[in-house]
C-alpha cells in the first residue's frame, strides 16, 4: 500500500479511504442484484405452478434461495463489520474483510444466478437445455468475473 500511497501523492490513510469507497461502491452493485433475485425467490412458492416442480425443481429451488440468502448475508457483513469496529481505527482490516466478503458474495451470487435459471429454462425449454443454459451461465459468470480480472492481475504492468 505505501507504494501505491507514494505513486498517488496520498498517505495510507487516504489510500485506504479511496479502498474503501471503491469498495462500497462494487458491494451497491452486487446488492441490487442479489436483492432482486431474492425477491423473486421469496415469492416464488407462493405461485400456483411451484407445486409442479417436482423433487428436482424444488431441490434446485432450495440451492437457489440458500445461495441468494448467503450471498445477501456475505455481501452485507462488510456493515456489520464496521458498526462494530466503529472509531476503533480499523480500516486496514475493514477494507481486507469487505474485499473478501464481496469476492465471495459474487461466487455465491454467481451460483444463485445460474441455479434461478435452471430453474426457470427447466420449466420453459427442458432439462437438458436448461443445463446447458446454467453451464454457459457458470462458464461466462467465471470468465468474466474470475479468469479475465485474475489474468490481467498476473499481467505485467505496462
Amino acid at each position: 500500500m505505501a507504494s501505491t500511497a507514494l505513486a498517488r501523492g496520498q498517505t495510507a490513510e487516504e489510500v485506504l479511504d479511496r479502498n474503501l469507497a471503491e469498495l462500497l461502491q462494487e458491494m451497491r452493485v452486487a446488492i441490487t442484484g442479489v436483492q432482486i433475485l431474492f425477491a423473486f425467490l421469496l415469492t416464488l412458492p407462493f405461485s400456483a405452478r411451484f407445486e409442479e416442480l417436482g423433487v428436482f425443481g424444488t431441490t434446485v429451488y432450495a440451492v437457489t434461495l440458500l445461495s441468494t440468502a448467503s450471498a445477501t448475508l456475505v455481501l452485507i457483513a462488510p456493515v456489520s463489520f464496521h458498526r462494530t469496529l466503529f472509531r476503533r481505527r480499523r480500516k486496514e482490516q475493514l477494507v481486507a474483510f469487505a474485499d473478501g466478503s464481496l469476492l465471495v458474495g459474487l461466487a455465491l451470487l454467481l451460483l444463485g444466478i445460474a441455479a434461478a435459471v435452471l430453474l426457470v429454462l427447466d420449466v420453459v425449454l427442458g432439462r437438458w437445455p436448461a443445463v446447458v443454459a446454467c453451464g454457459f451461465v457458470v462458464t461466462l459468470g467465471t470468465v468474466a468475473w474470475y479468469l479475465v480480472p485474475l489474468r490481467q492481475r498476473r499481467s505485467p504492468d505496462d
